[in-house]
């Protein structure tokens, strides 16, 4: 009926130097000299291969009692330290200790009198039955026959309690040997405590050293001379380091007590930390909830009555076939989904030696023209175009050209998109609302350099699938985890409702970033995804993205950083300037941090390179918070793709499903984790489907292409 808390787990010899550390600020150095012996020590953090980081000390616990167990002390053991070693409960460890220790010096007194005796040294050569019994002769004995005055008498009298009838000279000896006994212990341990004053003054780089070593254990307190010798020792063979040694009246138990006390406060902060992490930890049965949560918008965004309302908007992409291997001839592809702008050449070949070359450039697209006028985007696009065919060689060719562009689009054919909105930091006005096809075609009119025949305006999800899907038929699914989040897949047209005709299939650009923006997934969002969202360009949109893709993952660490050094549980309780810089903490920085090749030091090199002065304390948090926004970010990722196998498999009609998933995207190609976690989440919630994931080594634009020339085969065969 008592409830505790098992804070801390301590040795006996840390608690001894904390006892004796309250006390005294410079002890550094716990020993214990009594029916065991051992010592501990604080040392570098550097210096410490098994523990991570680098900063501060750390008390290590030497268990020396087991020097010499590798055979270092072979050539100081006698065939008395062998004797006791073999008739102990563990021959052949703890050497060290068995030669120092109160619960083997008895025995060994015990030992050399028995030997001397039958050399006829000792007692007229007569050996009694006690002299023969092990553990007859106790440390306690030792003790008292080596007490300065009474010493002689006590030896007497002990020895006659053995049966043995001592002579004076007896006494005298067996004086002498528990002498020897008992000094070559305080030596030894002297030796050995000097090696690691050694070691803290090297440490220190200091000349002179002063130190406090705390003791405790009874034959350092109880023994009549041990403390005096082991000191006299001490300070011969390290005389550059003045050293004092405190006895611990209180014993070990205090610290122990101040231990737990350091402990609880860390335990506090500990739950802290855990409180502010845990709605990052989203257990199996969420996870299926956001898959059927997924599952009921993917309805609502195919059919006709409820596709206004849905959070996921099902786009149709007009993409209605995958190439066939009769796909040829060169086409221009365009790729715009981010800051950077590319341009390709793609050059398709057919027959028995199919293949497909590529030719590009990429181009930066400035943040005044990514938040400028449609006109000054578009005027920038075409000036991209001009200076590539230029590079190329290609003034004044008309190619059929595709146009991957990454943003969502309202489609009513293969080469007409409507720009829903913009994503990913774009906010170029007088676009929303309007084709983009038209707005190329009117910059390219306006420039009257060139012309190009556009076939098709293509998402770079959709792109990724064809890309894949050239190298294996039974890529069906394309996923994005990159800047952004997005999937397409391939649907039936019977489920299509917004398009007309049953036959066949058609891409559908999901656009499930916007995934949650009705309030359906307000139950796993944390106070840091609105606060990412209220500081974006978009607040209330894209909901589902914000909380996967890398564009805001490091958005997300920034704000729980804040918040936990608000809570003084990280940077010492100071919020840099640096922190409060948006967009300081790049994703890519999350990738570094988490990789498993990072030791904290360069964990802590990448802050401090952030403008975070961190101890590895800090880096060890800092890695943690990383590891559970990424995390996250996969799971949710894989929970809404297992959505879409579950319907490609019931739309099949089959119990087992093997498809394959093309994958493109910063987020899943380069971060430790990602990958694993979202193909481990899949697996899990969708059991029944076998899926594979390709790893789109093109990109999209490759895909543009293929799909520019799977449309302009299926005109021209449409034509005859």
């Amino acid at each position: 009926d008592i409830d505790l808390d098992v804070l801390a787990l301590v040795n006996d010899t840390v608690g001894t130097m904390m006892t004796c550390g309250y006390d005294d600020p410079h002890c550094e150095v716990g020993l214990i000299i009594g029916t065991g012996t051992n010592a501990c020590y604080m040392e570098d953090m550097r210096h410490i291969d098994l523990v991570e980081g680098d900063e501060g000390r750390m008390c290590i616990n030497t268990e020396w009692g087991a020097f010499g167990d590798d055979g270092a002390l072979d050539d100081l053991r006698t065939e008395f330290d062998r004797e006791i070693d073999l008739g102990s409960l563990n021959p052949g460890k703890q050497l060290f200790e068995k030669m120092i220790s109160s619960l083997y010096l008895g025995e060994l007194v015990r030992l050399v009198l028995l030997k001397m005796t039958k050399e006829g040294l000792l007692f007229n050569g007569k050996v009694s039955t006690a002299l023969l019994t092990k553990g007859k002769i106790e440390m306690k004995h030792v003790c008292a026959m080596e007490k300065y005055k009474e010493g002689l008498s006590n030896t007497k009298e002990i020895l006659t309690e053995l049966n043995l009838f001592p002579s004076e000279e007896d006494c005298i000896a067996v004086q002498h040997v528990c002498t020897i006994i008992s000094f070559r212990s305080a030596n030894l341990c002297a030796a050995a405590l000097a090696a690691i004053l050694t070691r803290l003054r090297e440490n220190k780089k200091l000349l002179r050293m002063r130190t406090t070593v705390g003791i405790d254990g009874g034959l350092y307190k109880f023994h009549p001379q041990y403390a005096k010798r082991l000191h006299k020792v001490v300070r011969r063979l390290v005389p550059n380091c003045d050293v004092r040694f405190v006895l611990s009246v209180r014993g070990s138990g205090t610290g122990a007590a101040m231990v737990t006390a350091v402990g609880y406060r860390l335990a506090a902060q500990r739950k802290q930390i855990d409180a502010s992490l845990a709605p990052f930890l989203l257990s199996l049965d969420t996870l299926r909830e956001v898959k059927d949560k997924m599952r009921t918008e993917l309805e609502y965004g195919l059919k006709r009555e409820t596709q206004a309302s849905a959070s996921v908007k099902m786009l149709p992409t007009y993409v209605c076939g995958t190439p066939d291997g009769t796909e040829k001839g060169k086409f221009l592809a365009l790729d715009l989904g981010g800051t950077n702008f590319r341009v390709l050449l793609v050059k398709i070949r057919s027959g028995r030696r199919r293949s497909v070359q590529m030719y590009n450039k990429i181009f930066a697209i400035p943040l005044e023209i990514m938040q400028g006028t449609g006109e000054e985007l578009f005027d920038h696009i075409v000036q991209c175009i001009a200076d590539f065919l230029e590079y190329m060689g290609l003034k004044g060719a008309r190619l059929p050209l595709g146009f991957t562009f990454s943003f969502p689009c309202r489609q009513a054919s293969i080469d007409k998109g409507t720009l829903v909105g913009w994503t990913k930091g774009f906010k170029a006005t007088d676009c929303e609302g309007e084709d983009v096809v038209d707005m190329l075609r009117e910059a390219i009119r306006r420039r009257n350099e060139f012309d190009l025949d556009i076939v098709a305006v293509v998402n770079d999800t959709v792109g990724t699938m064809m890309t894949c899907g050239y190298e294996d038929p039974n890529c069906e699914i394309g996923l994005i985890a990159g800047t952004g989040s997005n999937v397409c897949y391939m649907e039936d047209m019977k489920n299509i409702e917004i398009v007309e005709g049953n036959e066949g299939k058609m891409c559908i650009n999901t656009e499930w970033g916007g995934f949650g923006d009705n309030g359906c997934i307000d139950n796993i969002r944390t106070k840091y995804d609105r606060e990412v969202d209220e500081g974006s360009l978009n607040p209330g949109k894209q909901r589902y993205e914000k909380m996967t893709s890398g564009m805001y993952l490091g958005e997300i660490v920034r704000q729980i950083l804040i918040d936990l050094t608000k809570q003084g549980l990280l940077f010492r309780g100071q919020i840099s300037e640096s922190l409060r810089k948006k967009g300081i903490f790049e994703t890519k920085f999350l990738s570094q941090i988490e990789s498993d090749r990072l030791a904290l030091l360069q964990v802590r090199r990448i802050l401090q390179q952030l403008g975070l002065d961190s101890t590895c304390e800090d880096s060890i948090i800092v890695k943690e918070v990383c590891g559970a926004v990424s995390r996250r970010a996969a799971q949710l990722c894989g929970a809404g793709l297992a959505a879409i196998v579950e319907k490609k498999r019931e739309n099949r009609g089959v119990e087992h499903l093997q498809i394959t998933v093309g994958v493109d995207g910063t987020l899943y190609k380069l971060h430790p984790h990602f990958s694993r976690v979202l193909q481990e989440t899949v697996k899990e919630l969708a059991p029944q489907c076998d899926v594979t994931f390709m790893l789109s080594e093109d990109g999209s634009g490759k895909g543009a292409a293929l799909i520019t020339a799977v449309a302009k085969r299926l005109h021209n065969v449409g034509q005859k």
